[in-house]
């Protein structure tokens, strides 16, 4: 893969707002209860993210494995037609 830095100018107002955010919502946050099980809705909750995002992380790994997205020279706009026809052959 090609790695390509990104860095957003963003208001510092914005930037503390999003960390209290994260801050203040940390403990809601934590997937079972100390101590405690999870609840059939959090336990249904689960299973839909997870069949949800088992779908994108095989493609991911797919991706990863074949040698052309280590070495390549291309843009991304380029990589993603690529990737889009890897996945297909690999379907």
């Amino acid at each position: 893969m090609v790695p390509y830095p990104v860095a957003l100018d963003l208001p510092h107002a914005l930037v503390e707002w999003v960390t209290m955010l994260i801050v203040t919502r940390e403990g809601d946050r934590r997937k079972r209860p100390i101590g405690g099980e999870l609840s059939p809705t959090q336990r249904t909750i689960n299973r839909a993210l997870a069949q949800a995002r088992a779908p994108v992380e095989r493609g991911m790994a797919r991706l990863k494995s074949w040698r052309i997205f280590r070495r390549s020279r291309v843009g991304p706009n380029r990589m993603t037609v690529i990737a889009k026809a890897v996945l297909t052959l690999e379907k």
